[in-house]
Order: structure tokens, then sequence, then C-alpha cells
């Protein structure tokens, strides 16, 4: 038996497997840049977060030397008032642009009703620091 040599065609791409193949490699170059896109935004987000947690101690440090008597002097109805009024002014803005946030709000509502627990501690034992401090936060009575 005798093989037969056949003799090879030169493979010319047509027109249809030309677009096919510039569709594949449109494909994929979108999708390189979609994710690279999204690992830019990644990182952002995490600048971002890395930024606002370094921020978060000092603001605490400095709200509590300024409305604390003393460093150590945390727990006093005062500081406690204050503190509470803080979160809940943030709380309050985050709910503004959030508002089905209803684990947010639970929160929130919490944190009054223990602030109103406090004043009203606050003013049974100490009437006039009472006012003071109600007219400082300008809370209603």
């Amino acid at each position: 038996m005798a093989k037969k040599e056949t003799a090879e065609k030169p493979k010319t791409k047509t027109a249809k497997t030309k677009a096919v193949e510039e569709k594949k490699s449109s494909r994929k170059a979108s999708k390189v840049a979609k994710e690279t896109k999204a690992k830019v935004e990644d990182k952002k987000v995490v600048e971002k977060k890395a930024v606002k947690k370094a921020e978060s101690p000092v603001k605490k440090e400095a709200s509590k030397t300024k409305k604390s008597k003393s460093s150590a002097d945390t727990g006093s109805v005062d500081f406690q008032v204050k503190n509470f009024s803080e979160k809940i002014a943030s709380l309050s803005d985050h709910l503004k642009k959030h508002p089905h946030d209803f684990d947010s709000r639970r929160g929130l509502l919490i944190m009054v009703g223990k602030r109103r627990r406090l004043l009203n501690y606050y003013k049974k034992t100490d009437n006039e620091s009472y006012l003071k401090l109600i007219a400082s936060l300008k809370l209603k009575k």
C-alpha cells in the first residue's frame, strides 16, 4: 500500500473567522479593563477605610479631653450625656442618608432612651448642673 501524499493547502482566514477572533480579543480586552478598574476601585475603598480608621481615635481623644473634667472622668453623667449626644447626632445624619437602615434606627432609639434616663437621674440629683448641661447641648427639657 502506497501512501498518498496530499499537498497541504495554505490556510487562509476567511472574513467570518477574522470577525470571530476580533470579537474574542475585544471581549478579553474589555474583561481585563473591567478587572483592573475594579481592582483600582477596591484599592480606593480600602484606602478610604484606612484613613477613616486612622482619624477616629484622634477624634475620640480630642472629644474626651474637651468634655471630661479629667482624663479618667469618662463615667460622669456630663460626659456620658455629651457622648451620647454626639453619637445620636452622627446616627441621625446617617439615617437621613440611609432611611431603610432599621438596625441603626433601633440603636439610635436605644441611645436616646439611655440619654433620657441619664438626664432624668441628673435632674433628680443635681438640678443646677442639669440645667447648664441642657443649655450647653441645646436639648429640650
